[in-house]
């Protein structure tokens, strides 16, 4: 007879989220970096020209290549950390509610910057992401009705309450309307996905479509 096989332990549920979100955050920084050192050393800068110019058409596709590139070492190191911070937790429930809230953030951030953002002006830089994420991550327990993620809205806002001046006008050079937009899409993500709602909400919410559907 052939040795019995020994079951394979499978990680935990949190142990999962931790990788995904890990995945998520260091694929963010990676990304964010090969994108400023190829522009650097192999185009010359020259594809800054692929930001967020406000009402040409022609530029509209480059919302979404926009939150990939950096003018400066300064500018990318400040998106750096938050950045990475914001896409592990975001992460952290799961691969779908990941690209879910980023696509929101992403075209909302985009598209209200493409239209409020200036003509004859030039948007690039991962802020907006960085906006709409935490913005996703200090609202949505609120939506879900999760007191893990209320708590951890409450010690964001704690601790980034300072980003709250980076919506508004004043600093010459800043993409406000990219963090505004972005921070928006984020609150609309939140409002709308429910990929991550608490197994209760989901249940709750199973249970009222199937009455709905008794009652036709």
């Amino acid at each position: 007879m052939p040795p019995a096989q020994r079951p394979v332990k499978q990680p935990s549920k949190r142990v999962r989220q931790r990788n995904t979100g890990l995945r998520f955050a260091v694929g963010y920084v990676i990304v964010i970096w090969a994108v400023y050192l190829v522009n650097l050393i192999a185009f010359g800068g020259n594809l800054l020209y692929l930001g967020i110019h406000p009402l040409e058409l022609s530029g509209l596709p480059f919302i979404f290549t926009s939150p990939l590139l950096h003018g400066s070492l300064e500018h990318i190191i400040s998106n750096t950390i938050p950045g990475a911070i914001f896409a592990f937790l975001v992460g952290y429930s799961g691969k779908r509610v990941f690209w879910e809230v980023t696509a929101f953030v992403v075209i909302v951030g985009g598209l209200g910057t493409w239209v409020f953002g200036g003509i004859g002006t030039n948007h690039i830089g991962a802020s907006g992401l960085v906006y709409g994420w935490l913005a996703y991550l200090l609202v949505r327990g609120f939506f879900n009705r999760s007191g893990s993620q209320i708590t951890l809205g409450l010690t964001l806002g704690f601790f980034y309450s300072g980003l709250i001046w980076g919506v508004l006008p004043g600093t010459p050079g800043v993409s406000w309307q990219a963090h505004l937009f972005g921070a928006v899409g984020g609150v609309i993500a939140a409002m709308i996905i429910t990929s991550d709602d608490p197994p209760e909400l989901a249940a709750k919410r199973e249970a009222k479509q199937a009455n709905k559907q008794l009652r036709r």
